[in-house]
């Protein structure tokens, strides 16, 4: 069955609304567990915390507004159960990451496009040792390309809480990766 998009008019902007569920599974489902990922850390919940977002968005499309982008909607909702899961499972997470690093298993790549001549072990280990919340904004600006206003709106924060987050992420990093030179 081939889902034909309407243009929905919203003041002065038309936008193209999804006809279907499927339709924003099948162009989205690929950000949404790549958020995940860069927040968990883990294969396995990132797939889980995505089934839980398209689920969300399976009972709640109804209620969607159209007043934002579906991709903004996408990532709050991504970010936000991908900060749940942490809470709700943290000493777990913390175990399995131990034993990942014990058995010298590596998580799978952030993206199908992460550099293959790079470590992205010393990328995941970096991004571990960061808060949930600047793991959530470096992912959200340096790995999916966001703006800080779009950042700002996909957490449901001030821009300049998303700044200050990044910028301490970042010192955060440097420090890291200082001291792994040593």
């Amino acid at each position: 069955m081939d889902a034909i998009a309407t243009p929905l008019i919203i003041g002065s902007n038309v936008q193209s609304r999804p006809a279907s569920f499927e339709e924003i599974y099948r162009e989205y489902a690929d950000y949404v567990y790549t958020v995940a990922y860069g927040v968990v850390l883990h294969y396995d919940d990132a797939k889980e915390v995505a089934q839980e977002v398209f689920l969300k968005v399976y009972k709640n499309l109804s209620r969607f507004r159209y007043d934002a982008s579906i991709k903004t909607w996408l990532y709050r909702i991504a970010i936000n159960e991908s900060l749940n899961y942490i809470k709700k499972h943290r000493n777990r997470q913390k175990v399995t990451m131990d034993l990942e690093q014990a058995d010298g298993e590596l998580a799978k790549p952030v993206s199908a496009n992460a550099d293959a001549g790079g470590n992205n072990s010393d990328v995941t280990m970096m991004l571990a040792s960061l808060k949930p919340a600047y793991r959530a904004c470096v992912v959200l600006r340096n790995i999916q390309g966001l703006s800080y206003q779009e950042i700002a709106e996909a957490l449901n924060e001030n821009i300049n809480t998303v700044r200050t987050r990044l910028r301490r992420a970042r010192e955060q990093l440097l420090q890291s990766f200082k001291a792994r030179e040593v």
